[in-house]
């Protein structure tokens, strides 16, 4: 008998619920963001050599340099 009051107080308890509710909804967030870096980090890749080699190819000119 006193198994099955232990048991049904741990059923109906509500201490450690807010605990579980942070932990999900925090791993959602951590895996939605991870998803999303998945799916942009080609397009992001892509897009940083193509900055790199437009900025590569420019020439900067030095207006500080005296003559």
């Amino acid at each position: 008998m006193k198994f099955f009051k232990l048991a049904n107080n741990f059923q109906r308890d509500e201490d450690g619920a807010v605990t579980v509710d942070w932990v999900v909804l925090t791993s959602a967030v951590v895996g939605i963001g991870v998803a999303v870096l998945a799916t942009v980090q080609g397009g992001i890749s892509s897009l940083g050599s193509t900055i790199n080699t437009d900025l590569a190819g420019r020439s900067v000119v030095d207006y500080s340099a005296t003559e």
